[in-house]
């Protein structure tokens, strides 16, 4: 079975993996790995909330703030992990970054 790392490339800085062309922001390397393993289990947690919402309004929403406050600690949304000042490129199209070229070579 692929895991993600295989599955999916790392730009050459490890901010980003890209899926279908896009870019999605890696979570912070720098977490503790105790408190990055609980944030991933809360994340599964969320989803699997959202999924068993089955459309219930309040409950979908409780668990989208759940799956974003999750996303948010660690470092997939919200502000960047890194801090040389380079722009978040997260949910662009690898073709329409800086990573044009390198992505252009895979």
């Amino acid at each position: 079975m692929a895991t993600k790392a295989t599955a999916y490339p790392d730009t050459p800085d490890g901010r980003y993996f890209v899926v279908r062309g896009r870019l999605w922001r890696r979570s912070n390397p720098a977490l503790d790995e105790e408190i990055g393993e609980g944030l991933v289990k809360e994340l599964m947690s969320a989803r699997r909330a959202v999924r068993d919402a089955k459309g219930e309004k309040v409950a979908t929403a409780e668990a989208r703030v759940r799956v974003d406050q999750a996303k948010v600690a660690l470092g997939e949304r919200g502000p960047v992990w890194w801090d040389d000042g380079e722009p978040d490129y997260n949910r662009h199209l690898a073709r329409n970054t800086p990573y044009a070229a390198w992505f252009a070579g895979l």
